[in-house]
C-alpha cells in the first residue's frame, strides 16, 4: 500500500522527471575538471628545447624618453683629418704660373677698391667689388657672388684659356674690345692668352687667342651714382703692357697643381700597420713598419716590401 500511496503521489513524480537531468557521474567533479585542462594545455605545441640550454631572460626595453644629458661623440683623427683637408679644398689661393690655371677662379682688376671681372644673366660684364678681402689685401680675395666666379679650362691645340660663367656662357671680346658673356661655344674671341707680368704672381690676358695685340685693362671714372664715388670700367682693347693690365688670379687649392702633388703624396704616406702586415703577408716589427712606412714617401716601397718579405722566410727557417 504505501508503495502504491509514493508512487501515485505527484510530488514523487516530479522529483522522478527531474532525476534523470542531474549529472550523477564521478567525472563531473571539480578534481577532474582540472585534470583534463592540464592534459589540453600539454597537448598543446611548445617551442623547442634542447639539452643544455640556458633560460631566456626577459628582455630589457629602452627607456620611452632620451636622456637628460645629450649624448657626445668625439671624432676620430680620420674624420679630423678629412674635414682639415675639406677645408683645405674651399679655400683659395693665388695662381703663380699660367700652367697653374685651372677650375673656379676669380680675376682681380688692378683698382682702388679691388674689383674683379663678373657677369650678369644677359651675359653683360662688369667689374663687381670685392668684399671678401683681408686687410684690403687683393692677394687674400675670396668671391662673395658666384657672379664673380669663372671655371678656367686649358683651349685643345692652343695656348689659349676660356672662362665660363655661372649660366654657362664664355667670357669674350669682340672687335672693339667689348667684353661680354653671351656665347655657348669657344672661338678665338673667347679665348684668352694668360702672360706673366713682371710683379710676382699676377698676370695679363691677351685677347683673341693671342692673335690680337690688345690685352684686357681697367679704366676708373668718376661717377655720382656710385657709392665710393669712382666707376670701373673694363675693357679688352689695350695696346700696351701697364699697371692698368696687371691682374691677379684666384684659384681654388684644390686644383692648383702642386698643392694637389702634395697632397696624393700625404695620401700616399698614409697607411696603418694593418694594411702594412696583409701586404707582406705576416706580423711587422716596429723597425719594419717605420722602414715601409719610409719607403713608401721615397718611393722604393715595392724593393722593400720584397726584402722584408724574404727577410720574414729566412728568420722562419732559420
Amino acid at each position: 500500500k504505501t508503495h502504491s500511496l509514493t508512487s501515485n503521489t505527484p510530488k514523487h513524480n516530479h522529483l522522478q522527471n527531474l532525476l534523470p537531468s542531474i549529472p550523477l557521474s564521478s567525472s563531473s567533479t571539480p578534481a577532474n575538471n582540472q585534470r583534463k585542462e592540464k592534459k589540453e594545455r600539454e597537448k598543446m605545441v611548445k617551442p623547442l628545447t634542447f639539452k643544455g640550454d640556458k633560460p631566456k631572460k626577459a628582455k630589457k626595453r629602452s627607456a620611452p624618453y632620451p636622456p637628460s644629458k645629450p649624448v657626445t661623440t668625439k671624432l676620430t683623427q680620420e674624420e679630423t683629418a678629412e674635414q682639415e683637408s675639406t677645408a683645405e679644398d674651399q679655400s683659395w689661393v693665388s695662381a703663380d704660373a699660367p700652367s697653374d690655371i685651372a677650375g673656379p677662379v676669380i680675376i682681380v682688376l688692378p683698382s682702388d677698391p679691388p674689383t674683379c671681372i663678373a657677369s650678369d644673366a644677359n651675359g653683360k660684364v662688369f667689374a663687381s667689388e670685392i668684399e671678401n678681402l683681408i686687410e684690403g689685401d687683393p692677394g687674400t680675395a675670396e668671391p662673395h657672388d658666384v657672379r664673380q666666379v669663372w671655371v678656367a679650362t686649358r683651349v685643345a691645340g692652343t695656348e689659349g684659356i676660356s672662362f665660363k660663367g655661372q649660366h654657362g656662357k664664355y667670357l669674350g671680346c669682340d672687335n672693339y674690345g667689348i667684353l661680354s658673356a653671351a656665347s655657348s661655344a669657344i672661338s678665338h674671341q673667347e679665348s684668352f692668352v694668360v702672360i706673366p707680368s713682371e710683379v710676382p704672381g699676377s698676370f695679363c690676358l691677351q685677347t683673341g687667342g693671342g692673335d690680337k695685340e690688345t690685352f684686357v685693362s681697367v679704366t676708373e671714372g668718376k661717377s655720382s651714382k656710385a657709392a665710393s664715388g669712382s666707376v670701373v670700367e673694363v675693357r679688352g682693347d689695350a695696346t700696351s703692357l701697364s699697371f692698368e693690365t696687371t691682374m691677379r688670379i684666384r684659384m681654388q687649392a684644390r686644383f692648383k697643381p702642386r698643392i694637389k702633388a702634395s697632397k696624393e703624396t700625404k695620401a700616399k704616406e698614409k697607411i696603418s700597420r694593418k694594411e702594412l702586415e696583409e701586404i707582406v703577408g705576416r706580423r711587422l716589427d716596429d723597425d719594419e713598419v717605420r722602414r715601409l712606412k719610409r719607403a713608401r714617401k721615397e718611393g722604393n716601397f715595392h724593393e722593400e716590401v720584397l726584402d722584408v718579405r724574404v727577410r720574414g722566410k729566412h728568420d722562419k727557417f732559420a
